[in-house]
């Protein structure tokens, strides 16, 4: 099955955005995380949003990096 084809299954695309959906997620934890590990060590609140805005940028530049690896080869 070329590629061009596995593209316009449907379950396909559901995966992608179910996978998509799980990895800015992860972002986000890992944010949040970190943003609590630092503030823990500095006394200051403000790390956790950074951190949570952080990660929540990160995984959206990564799915984007995501979708574009997965549309490189079609026509669209």
């Amino acid at each position: 099955m070329s590629k061009n084809r596995k593209l316009d299954q449907p379950i396909y695309a559901v995966a992608l955005m179910g996978a998509i959906g799980v990895q800015v997620a992860l972002f986000v934890v890992l944010g949040y995380w970190l943003g609590a590990y630092v503030s823990d060590l500095t006394g200051s609140k403000g790390w956790v949003i950074g951190g949570v805005l952080t990660g929540l940028a990160i995984g959206i530049g990564s799915a984007i990096l995501v979708v574009l690896k997965v549309l490189e080869g079609s026509d669209g």
